[in-house]
């Protein structure tokens, strides 16, 4: 197998570079002379995650597709700790990214069966307060593109990211009480009304009837027999609100190059 580079990343003082080669090994070098310092022998798969400390020289953390983390002291060529990522039932699973926090105390993976895995000092308590599963009620709807190619909402014709905040869901739509919808970046100051999406039940292709969020639902409420969604009605208004503020925020803009490129507006 010829070898090849899938990662590379250098430390906190720019001494070493460490890179990560498709032979599953991990290679730290000297960044001034290009010496070969340690070969770091512990993972089985390719490894796509590279990150160093945010302030100690010595560590790097590695993470790959055989569900190992790694931290190291790149300086001894030695490990430090070592997590293996096993999912009861389903395996191993990937791990796909990995972030320090700010003071080092603290880092955060993901993996390839969605869960975020919190690893760090200090008492885990305050992380019991929040559900098991949490997702933006949006995730799973259709996108399409207009005839500039750019993504909009299906339901909406919006582009995704000028979309109103989202409702958090669990894993099979079901809403989550009011206080984890204020956690929902431009919902912390919302009235509890408007905090508490309206439950709907629909057909799937195959016939079985499923509950959901309302506003997941995709098909034409102007069709016969169908009630109106009262969660989208509350997208389309707030939607409103916010192309008039636009709207006027525009006007009072003075104008610029129209060379026909930016984000599309609703029609």
């Amino acid at each position: 197998m010829k070898p090849k580079v899938t990662m590379i990343a250098w430390n906190q003082n720019d001494n070493y570079v460490v890179t990560a080669v498709n032979n599953h090994l991990l290679k730290v070098w000297n960044s001034s002379t290009g010496q070969l310092l340690h070969d770091l022998v512990g993972h089985a798969d390719e490894v796509f995650v590279l990150e160093t400390h945010p302030f100690d020289s010595r560590i790097m953390l590695s993470a790959g597709h055989d569900g190992n983390i790694f931290i190291w002291d790149i300086t001894k060529g030695t490990k430090t700790k070592h997590y293996f990522n096993m999912i009861e039932g389903q395996g191993h699973g990937a791990v796909f990214d990995c972030k320090f926090s700010p003071d080092g105390q603290h880092f955060a993976c993901t993996d390839s069966h969605g869960h975020l895995l919190i690893f760090g000092f200090g008492c885990s308590r305050p992380y019991e307060k929040i559900p098991d599963q949490m997702f933006f009620h949006t995730d799973y709807r259709p996108l399409i593109r207009d005839s500039n190619n750019y993504v909009l909402d299906e339901q909406t014709q919006q582009a995704p990211h000028l979309m109103p905040p989202p409702f958090l869901v669990d894993v099979d739509g079901n809403p989550h009480p009011t206080k984890y919808q204020r956690l929902v970046p431009g919902r912390e100051n919302c009235a509890d009304e408007h905090l508490i999406p309206q439950l709907g039940y629909v057909a799937t292709s195959d016939g079985e009837v499923v509950e959901q969020v309302i506003g997941q639902q995709t098909v034409d409420q102007d069709e016969p027999g169908l009630e109106p969604s009262i969660l989208d009605g509350m997208i389309r208004q707030l939607q409103l609100e916010q192309d008039q503020r636009n709207g006027a925020d525009q006007e009072s803009a003075p104008s610029g190059p129209q060379n026909g490129e930016g984000t599309p507006r609703r029609g």
